[in-house]
């Protein structure tokens, strides 16, 4: 479930709730008790850039792609040919 950011528009106060998707955004603020709490727009926690994780992190010796021997383009050539 996602972690989501209020600001109340009356006091100011800060929270943060753990909501499904689906649930209705909060509106009380639990600090002054008025109907003025806001949703905020906040930046994912991470982020995934590149050719991709499996590429870099969980390498085996030459081969490069552990999910797919056979669509790999650098370790496929020379491991069948060498025994």
């Amino acid at each position: 479930m996602p972690i989501y950011e209020y600001q109340c528009q009356n006091c100011g106060a800060r929270l943060e709730k753990i909501q499904k998707i689906s649930a209705s955004p909060l509106t009380n603020c639990p600090s002054c008790r008025e109907e003025a709490l806001e949703r905020l727009i906040s930046p994912a926690g991470f982020r995934l850039s590149g050719q991709g994780w499996y590429e870099t992190d969980f390498k085996a010796g030459n081969r490069r792609n552990l999910a797919g021997d056979s669509g790999s383009t650098s370790g496929a050539s020379g491991k069948g040919g060498a025994e």
